[in-house]
Order: C-alpha cells, then sequence, then structure tokens
C-alpha cells in the first residue's frame, strides 16, 4: 500500500453534508460477542449527536462489519459520559467512566473503551473546542492492561493515529494505544502492522513536531527491530534526523551501526537519558561492547569536536525565526551512551578525545559565551574523565578552565582538578603547572624525527608560534611533506600534524592561565619559576619574556648563564634568586613611575615583545567620583556595546552569566549580569538592551547591542550578598576588573562604527581618553621617534597628528577615527589585514595601536594612496 493511498483512505471526516448514516443495526451480531453488556447499561440511544454519528463511512469501515452490541452500548455509556470542553471542577473523565461502569468490566469492553478513545482522538482534529486530554487519558488506562487485541481491532488504532497527525493541532499524542498495545505482541504478530507503522513513522517525521516525543521515538525503535535487513534503516530510526551529525553517523557509519554487531549496542546507547550511568548500565555495555565497536566508538567521537552548530531559517507567513541546531536531543543521548562506554576502554586516546568533546560541547554557541553547546555532553565527558582520574586529565581540563564558561561546568573541571590535586599532594594551580604537556620538544622547543632521507621538525619560535618543517637531505626546510616521506612515513607525519594543532590550542591557554596569575598576585618558589616557566619548553615561550620580581624585592628579566637562570633589571645589574626564594610576576601598580618609564624603555631598546601587557599594562586606581559613588562605579557605564563582541571578550577573560536577547522579557533577558570571581572578591557588571532594539533586532533573536551599567563588588563566600565599599577592594582587584571593562568598551563599542553617528558615536571617537588609550599614548611617545615616518608626525593630548602631501589628520588615540584639517572633516578608512612595519612590545587585546600606526604610514603619503572611497573623502 503506498502512502498517497493510505492518505486517501485515512482522510475522512464527517459524513458529507445531506447524507444519511448508514443504519447500523443491520452490522451488528448479537452471536459475535458473548459478552453480555455491562450491568445497569442502557440500551444504546439512537438519537443525539455519538461516536458513531459522527463517523465518516470510511471511519465506519475500519469497525469492520461486524460490529458488536457490547461495543455499541460502551460507546453510547462513554458518549453519554464524555463533555468535550472540560471543566477542571469535575470528576477527571477516565475515573468517572471506571467508577460508572464498575469494577467487574470484562476484556471486551476494555477494548471497546479503547477503541472509542482512539476515534475520539481521530476525531477531536475537527473541532475547534474538542480537547484530546480526556481521550487520550482513557487510551494511558486502556493500555496498562493486557488484553486480547485482534489483528483489526490493532489495525484499527493506527489507522485512527493518523489524522491527528496530519492536522498536527493537539498536544496530545494518538501513538500511546496502538504503541503499547503492538509493542506487547510477538515479533512475527508485529509484521502485519509495519506497512501502516511505517506510514505513521514518514508522516512523523514531515509534521512540525508536536506529538510526544517519546512516543516517536518508541516506533522508532520498534521499527528499528524490523529492519534487519536494512543496517542504515535500522541505524536512522534509532538516531534519527534531527542534526547535520545524525545525518553524518548515519551516512558514514550506518553499515556499520546497524549490523548486527554494533546493533545491541546502538539500542542500548539510546537508553542513556539520566544524568550519570548507573553500574548496571554499565555491565550491559561491557557485555555489548566489541574490538569493531570501540572502533566505531572512536571513530564517530573523533568528527565530534569539528562539528559546528547549523542555523535555519523558519517562515510562518509574514513571520520568520531563526533556529540553531546543534544537537537534537534524539542524536546527544546515543552520543552521550557512548562518551560513557569510554569508561569501559583503556586506549591512551580516550583522555585527550573526550576532552575535545567537552571542549567543543561545553563552550557556547560560535565557540564562545556562557550557554554550552551541550551541557550534557561535555557533563557526560567529564563524568568519565573524573572516573579515571591521574595526571593524564589535567591538560584537557586547564584547556576547559580558559574557554569554557558555563558555572555548572567550571564547578564540576575545578571539582576534578582538586581531587587529583589532592591525590598528588597540591593545590590547583600548583597542579597545572606541572602538569603542562611538552609535546616531546626538547629544552630548545624543538622537536625532531627522521623520515628516511628527510627530517621531519616541530619548533616554537621565542615568540610562541608553533611550526612544522621538513628538511630535505640537504637540510633546507620546507613547508610541505614531499611525497617520498607521505608515503613511507605517512603517520609520522599525522603524528606530527596532531601534535601541532594541539600545541596551537595549549598556547593561548597558558598564556590566559599566565595573565591570570599577572592579575592574582600568585607566589611561587624561584626554582619553581625555573622549572615551569623557564625551562619548560611551551610555557618558557612567555615566561621567558615576563618581568619577574622577588616578593618585596628587585625585578628583572630572565637571562640563562652558565650558572642557571639570572634576572636582569634595565641598569644592567644581575639578579641571583636562591631556590626558595618567594616569586611573583611584577605588576606596575607596585611600582614607582620613574620604574615603569624604566621598564617600558627598557623593552623597546632591547625589542623583547611580552605576550600580555605587563610593562604597558594599564592601571586603575579609585577615582574621587567613585570614592563618592560608594559602593559602585561609573567608569564604564552608559556605553553602547556590540553585545556579540563584548560578550565573546568578557568571556575569554573569565566573566560568566551574561545573557541578554528578545525572548523573554518577563523572565530577564532585556537586563543581565556579567560576573567574575577572583580570589575573595566577584565583580559583577550589569548590561540592558537599548529601548526599542527589540524592534530592529527581531523578537526571538539574541541582541544586537547592549548598554553599560555600574559595577559593583561584593565578597565571596559571604552571605546575603551586599556590594562592599570601592575603598575596601584591593587595588590590584579593581584595577584588573576595570581593565577588562575597558577592553570590552574598547573593542565593543559602537562608536568604532566608521560610520556610525549620534551624541555617543561622537563623544566616544574624539573625546577624553581612558586609561587604555593612555597606555597607547606613552607607548607611541617612545615609539614614534623610532620610526622613517617621525618627521611628518606628533602627538596631542588625545591625537596622533600626521602630516601628509595633501592635508594633515588627526588620528584620536582612544577610537582610532579620524579628522581632517583645517575643518575637522571626518575621514572614513576601514583597516585591512595586518600591520607589521614596526616593533610593538605587547600583543593588544583589540589591535588599536597597530591600527593606528597603519593608519599613520598610510596618511603620511597620501598622495600614494589608490582607493578611490578614501582619495575621494581627502580631495572633497
Amino acid at each position: 500500500m503506498t502512502q498517497d493511498t493510505f492518505r486517501d483512505k485515512t482522510a475522512g471526516g464527517r459524513p458529507p453534508e445531506g447524507s444519511t448514516p448508514p443504519d447500523l443495526s443491520e452490522r451488528i451480531d448479537p452471536a459475535a460477542d458473548p459478552v453480555p453488556p455491562l450491568a445497569g447499561l442502557a440500551p444504546a440511544a439512537k438519537s443525539g449527536l455519538g461516536l458513531l454519528d459522527e463517523l465518516s463511512p470510511e471511519q465506519l469501515g475500519w469497525l469492520s462489519d461486524d460490529i458488536d452490541q457490547t461495543r455499541v452500548d460502551v460507546f453510547a455509556r462513554l458518549d453519554e459520559l464524555y463533555v468535550p470542553e472540560r471543566q477542571w471542577h469535575v470528576q477527571p473523565f477516565t475515573e468517572k467512566v471506571v467508577s460508572v461502569l464498575g469494577p467487574d468490566i470484562g476484556d471486551a469492553q476494555w477494548r471497546a473503551m479503547g477503541v472509542w478513545a482512539q476515534l475520539r482522538t481521530n476525531l477531536s482534529h475537527t473541532r475547534e473546542r474538542d480537547h484530546l486530554r480526556d481521550p487520550v487519558s482513557l487510551a494511558l488506562r486502556v493500555a496498562e492492561r493486557k488484553l486480547a487485541w485482534t489483528g483489526d481491532e490493532i489495525e484499527l488504532l493506527w489507522q485512527a493515529s493518523v489524522e491527528p497527525i496530519l492536522f498536527d493541532r493537539d498536544p496530545g499524542s494518538p501513538l500511546v494505544l496502538p504503541l503499547a498495545v503492538t509493542r506487547k505482541l510477538s515479533h512475527e504478530a508485529q509484521r502485519r502492522h509495519l506497512p501502516l507503522m511505517r506510514q505513521v513513522q514518514e508522516l512523523l517525521n514531515r509534521c512540525r513536531g508536536w506529538f510526544n516525543s517519546q512516543d516517536k521515538l518508541n516506533l522508532d525503535v520498534l521499527l528499528a527491530e524490523h529492519s534487519e535487513d536494512d543496517p542504515i534503516k535500522a541505524a536512522t530510526c534509532l538516531v534519527g534526523k534531527g542534526d547535520g551529525f545524525a545525518t553524518l553517523m548515519t551516512a558514514e557509519y550506518g553499515v556499520r551501526l546497524g549490523g548486527p554487531q554494533t546493533l545491541p549496542l546502538l539500542h542500548h546507547w539510546i537508553t542513556a537519558t539520566p544524568a550519570r550511568p548507573s553500574a548496571t548500565w554499565l555491565r550491559r555495555a561491557a557485555t555489548l561492547l566489541t574490538p569493531d565497536a570501540a572502533a566505531l566508538i572512536r571513530e564517530m567521537l573523533g568528527r565530534l569536536p569539528a562539528y559546528r552548530e547549523t542555523t535555519t531559517l523558519h517562515r510562518y507567513g509574514d513571520y520568520e525565526r531563526t533556529v540553531t541546531t546543534y544537537l537534537h536531543p534524539r542524536t546527544a543521548t546515543p552520543l552521550r551512551g557512548m562518551v560513557w562506554t569510554c569508561e569501559l576502554i583503556d586506549e591512551p586516546w580516550v583522555v585527550p578525545l573526550l576532552g575535545e568533546i567537552a571542549l567543543a560541547a561545553g563552550t557556547g554557541i560560535g565557540g564562545s559565551g556562557p550557554n554550552p553547546r551541550s551541557e550534557m555532553l561535555a557533563n557526560a565527558a567529564l563524568g568519565v574523565l573524573a572516573k579515571r582520574g591521574g595526571l593524564e586529565v589535567v591538560a584537557p581540563l586547564a584547556r576547559l578552565q580558559t574557554k569554557v564558561r558555563r558555572r555548572s561546568i567550571l564547578a564540576k573541571v575545578a571539582q576534578i582538578l582538586d581531587a587529583v590535586a589532592a591525590q598528588a599532594g597540591l593545590n590547583r594551580e600548583q597542579l597545572l603547572d606541572r602538569t603542562v604537556p611538552t609535546f616531546g620538544l626538547g629544552p630548545d622547543g624543538v622537536r625532531e624525527e627522521k623520515a628516511g632521507e628527510h627530517v621531519l621538525r616541530l619548533a616554537l619560535t621565542e615568540t610562541g608560534t608553533p611550526t612544522l618543517t621538513f628538511l630535505n637531505p640537504a637540510g633546507k626546510a620546507v613547508k610541505s611533506a614531499p611525497k617520498a616521506v607521505r608515503e613511507s612515513h605517512g603517520a609520522l607525519v599525522a603524528e606530527f600534524r596532531g601534535t601541532l594543532a594541539e600545541m596551537r590550542k595549549t598556547l593561548p591557554a597558558e598564556r590566559l592561565r599566565v595573565e591570570r596569575a599577572l592579575a592574582e598576585d600568585r607566589l611561587w618558589r624561584w626554582n619553581q619559576v625555573e622549572e615551569f616557566f623557564l625551562d619548560h619548553p611551551v610555557t618558557g615561550v612567555h615566561g621567558r619574556r615576563l618581568i619577574w620580581k622577588i616578593l618585596q624585592g628587585p625585578a628583572g628579566i630572565p637571562v640563562r648563564t652558565a650558572e642557571g637562570w639570572e634576572l636582569t633589571d634595565p641598569l644592567g645589574r644581575r639578579i641571583q634568586p636562591r631556590a626558595e626564594t618567594p616569586m611573583q610576576l611584577w605588576h606596575p601598580i607596585e611600582a614607582a613611575v620613574e620604574e615603569v618609564r624604566s621598564w617600558r624603555d627598557h623593552l623597546l631598546e632591547i625589542g623583547l615583545r611580552q605576550p600580555f601587557k605587563q610593562a604597558f599594562r594599564e592601571v586603575y586606581l579609585l577615582t574621587p567620583a567613585e570614592e563618592q559613588t560608594g559602593t559602585f562605579s561609573n567608569r564604564f557605564a552608559g556605553h553602547v556595546l556590540r553585545y556579540g563582541q563584548a560578550k565573546a571578550l568578557l568571556s575569554e577573560r573569565g566573566w560568566t552569566g551574561l545573557s541578554l536577547g528578545h525572548w523573554d522579557a518577563a523572565g530577564g533577558s532585556e537586563q543581565g549580569e556579567a560576573v567574575k570571581e577572583v580570589p575573595g572578591w566577584r565583580a559583577r557588571w550589569n548590561m540592558h538592551l537599548p529601548w526599542g532594539s527589540w524592534e530592529t533586532d527581531g523578537y526571538g533573536t539574541p541582541a544586537s547591542s547592549c548598554v553599560s551599567e555600574p559595577i559593583r563588588f561584593d565578597r565571596t563566600g559571604v552571605e546575603p550578598r551586599e556590594s562592599v565599599p570601592l575603598t575596601e577592594v584591593p587595588p590590584l582587584v579593581l584595577s584588573e576588573i576595570m581593565r577588562d571593562a575597558d577592553l570590552a568598551v574598547g573593542v565593543s563599542s559602537v562608536g568604532l562604527d566608521p560610520q556610525g553617528q549620534g551624541d555617543y558615536w561622537q563623544s566616544y571617537n574624539f573625546g577624553d581618553l581612558t586609561e587604555s588609550a593612555e597606555v597607547r599614548r606613552d607607548a607611541l611617545t617612545r615609539l614614534l621617534p623610532r620610526l622613517r615616518i617621525s618627521d611628518r608626525v606628533e602627538l596631542t593630548e588625545r591625537f596622533l597628528r600626521v602630516r601628509g602631501d595633501l592635508r594633515t589628520y588627526r588620528i584620536h588615540l582612544g577610537s582610532g577615527n579620524i579628522l581632517m584639517e583645517p575643518n575637522d572633516a571626518y575621514l572614513c578608512i576601514v583597516p585591512r589585514g595586518s600591520f607589521d612595519q614596526v616593533f610593538l612590545p605587547f600583543e593588544e587585546d583589540g589591535g588599536m595601536l597597530a591600527v593606528i600606526m597603519s593608519k599613520a604610514f598610510l596618511l603620511a603619503d597620501d598622495t600614494a594612496i589608490t582607493d578611490p572611497s578614501i582619495t575621494h573623502q581627502i580631495k572633497g
């Protein structure tokens, strides 16, 4: 039977207007069912509009030609008790039916009640005020019983489930009873109903999805048991088609997933619905796990870290809505089962892969933010890592700490790290210091392996750039692997490339970790600094470019000597700390102005580029205005920010909790709070949506912009939370929090829009400088005399003034935007590409110093500009 035929046969509704309902009395055979009518049950009334009067001829045909008296009587009594417009204060329908019909209801009467409930569910879509609640509740009660259903009755139940699915209107599920009945049949008896079940499955796959997802899953599981000869179809039934990864699984691995060796395990994986696996679940998985299944797990889960969410546009008339999907629950559940099964696999690939899965699933949509792609999968991976324990889990967990922003996930990561650290007799940070991977690099940051006559060379430059090169027999470096190497040493090449990818992920994570140690004023012993930050081939590329300070003593840059490491200050004086000397990273907030100036000049003189701002780090001291406001700072309040950029930058720097959007104003999505915790303290920065932004952004979407509010502080571990006077906040804590806020504003303010306008845009682009811009000005003071265009540039209070041949330009040191003299006409230049014409002493967030420098070089030679969009503005 084809699907089109099936839909024609089941598309019945009420009899055509003016037609005569069939005479049921001619079709009743009193001898067909020897069960007597229910006690006290009145004969069926032919008057009034009961279920049988509403059925179309097609629907009456489902009842077959032997409509017995028992069924007619039960239908009539249920019609009498049923009130579509349900009143909440009356007795529930199902309870009323059972109490009225009495305790001695026979098998035939129960089946008749089930048929009535299913047919009533079928009819409900034709009435505006009919509800499925009562028929479905009765169907549920019938489904609980073990009854002697006939094949024709089961066919009727399936036929009657179709129209509610087609009309897609009510939330009740028409599959409750046919599924329950069919699942109790033997495998052979179920085969009779496969055509109808498969057509129902196809309808469910095409409808919008109001149906009960568990019923849909139960149907798919049932049909998977009858797809032994089609492994791809069996796998598709169990995995579903809800997202791109499900499609990948069935398209590329369907034959193996649905094959006899793995299908029982796939059936087990889809039961991975609790938060964590039970001992029974794991024992069952162990009995089903085979070496081939383990290899398949590695292959499929190995595709997950690179998989990304997809966005789909849905149209409903004139209304459009975009839906972003990472993993549908039907896909995520068996994947969680696979992750749980990794607990049973003792292979070296397990821990790194689970770390990658936790990272991909735990980070937000787009790779940042506090709302993880799949917290369920991230937690599953962390659960397995926690059970494995040991030092091997530390490196992937350390990377999670720098990337994931979900508080609940970070709490689990911290708990695992603390447990591993306690086993090793360390604290968490000490553990992280000791477990940074070396990737096989030697002390010089190089690893070499011979591949025939060629050499594979993996190296870290002194500025922290990982490289992979191939040396030919003459010792000349080539970037791509020669054909002979690829063919004869493919596994080694793949290993080196995989290690290179791991290094590229680890280096920025370690840079952030070291910078966090600076912001938190952490202490080490000198021998620990040497071991973990100077001699280490990975962290060494960061640590060797930083200024280290003896506690309450002098500071210096690390220098290797024949006797070991020493510190050298700007005057060339050598400092040799003892092994147990307490050390910390130097911070300008604790230094005199002359000392800061000396270090900045020294870095430029020796050409040392620091991994993050240290000597040129901004310092934010408490202002008189903040002393007046007391418990909050308005220093960075009132800025209009590009929400996505601000959230991403704050998330990277450890802020969590910010969530704004146009989907639940009553639930607080118009206002949010970004939170960052440092030892002993918590900073809270409120944001809200601009007035009327829902009209421009569209309902159901994330915010495009937000407005910053005051920043407050409170102490962690103290309840109730109360904002603390800013005078009580440690200066280092205050300065680092304000620095984060300044960075967020400096990178994401709408004032940076080259085509902007309005009072805020004008004020931001050409107003007073923030601390970050002041540091930029200080760096330029030292850099400009070294430039080949030094005779064409000069610094003013807020601008870098550049003299070209056509005009003179003023570049604002905060925004990088340009005014042209003599009439202050605005010049719009959109930066393109990178800037590398001059040494810069630090890697700046947002890169504004590089932008200003690139514009200065361009405008100093304005007669050479060929871009018509720029020359048109200059020449007017």
